[in-house]
């Protein structure tokens, strides 16, 4: 599996490209350039030759933002003035007004107003796979920002990959059970593995977590010792509300099994029964998602990838909808911070057709 193939050798395929200039004119505070030419994201935004508050220059140039992350997907803003998490979290703030403070899947960092988080953990030596943020869920936020406080040694880059990009490489005969069936996730909380459920749902009440999934549309099931199986029904595809294009829009590459790493795998069916696999995904009637299919799904999303090595002071804005990020094996100490916000529901617009 091509996917499988490009862990193995991470640390010697990022793409190390210097920026290419593609718009500049007279007078401008910043420019703008692209990584590379054949490369259409992200936009790279910089001041140019001037030392520019972040804050302040986004506060009056909302348009120009937004027009260029529906157009793009992706903003990498590189050279501000930005030397705290602080900082940051005044420039996130002036791009969502209603940052999101309630995501149990993340840790917050505590810092700042309470609307900064660290990623979440995953091993450093594996690759976290390609997701949008939360596209299992009910409701979701438009906008995640990342920023850079400390590179990594070694490593460590935040692929991202244009979620249209990705829908056109997928084959017509794979996306149609997608289109018609959907994607069921199904999680199992407190059998020792992942986060448990206290956490994800910020309560100690079953009646809370109950009352949640009644009103979010999830099923759930009470096992023994106070474990906890949810499943819940999501599009794969959607039409992004702005642009009207379509996008895949779906986790199941975080969810499959099949694209775990083989050790991985074989050591967690040997712990687990399939059905208690702490995650895992199907079509939204319950049937399997065939190993090849997600081969070929993670294909296209290698194919799609675009990665660049972390600068301290970083930002990037990502379209949540538009673009799916990952995150690169690494070595060495590294801290990302993330904040999100413009909270959507699927309740918002109707559903794939």
């Amino acid at each position: 599996m091509e996917q499988k193939k490009g862990i193995d050798d991470a640390f010697s395929k990022f793409s190390f490209v210097k920026p290419k200039n593609i718009s500049l004119q007279q007078g401008q505070l910043v420019q703008t350039k692209f990584l590379a030419a054949e490369v259409g994201l992200p936009l790279v935004i910089s001041p140019q030759n001037v030392t520019l508050d972040i804050v302040e220059w986004s506060k009056s140039n909302q348009s120009f933002i937004e027009t260029n992350l529906h157009k793009y997907g992706a903003i990498l803003f590189r050279g501000f003035s930005v030397v705290s998490p602080v900082d940051f979290e005044r420039f996130a703030l002036t791009l969502c007004s209603d940052l999101f403070q309630e995501n149990g899947e993340h840790v917050p960092a505590n810092i700042g107003s309470g609307n900064l988080y660290t990623p979440v953990f995953y091993a450093p030596e594996k690759k976290l796979l390609w997701h949008n943020e939360n596209s299992f869920n009910e409701s979701w936020p438009m906008k995640i920002l990342f920023f850079c406080g400390q590179p990594a040694v070694r490593g460590g880059e935040t692929p991202i990959a244009d979620s249209r990009r990705v829908f056109q490489r997928i084959a017509p005969s794979i996306r149609e059970p997608f289109l018609r069936k959907g994607v069921m996730y199904q999680r199992n909380y407190g059998d020792g593995l992942g986060l448990p459920w206290q956490t994800v749902f910020r309560t100690e009440k079953k009646e809370d977590v109950e009352s949640y999934c009644q009103e979010a549309g999830v099923a759930w099931e009470w096992k023994d010792d106070n474990r906890l199986r949810t499943r819940l029904v999501r599009p794969a595809v959607l039409k992004h509300p702005q642009t009207g294009e379509w996008i895949w829009w779906n986790q199941a590459p975080h969810w499959h099994p099949a694209c775990l790493e083989p050790e991985v795998r074989s050591s967690l069916l040997a712990l687990f029964a399939e059905e208690d696999l702490p995650r895992n995904c199907f079509y939204g009637d319950g049937s399997p998602i065939e190993d090849a299919v997600m081969d070929a799904i993670c294909e296209a999303y290698q194919e799609a990838e675009v990665s660049f090595p972390w600068r301290l002071g970083d930002i990037l804005l990502l379209d949540n909808m538009l673009t799916a990020h990952a995150r690169n094996p690494y070595e060495g100490p590294r801290k990302l911070y993330v904040s999100m916000g413009n909270m959507i529901s699927l309740k918002d617009f109707p559903p794939a057709q």
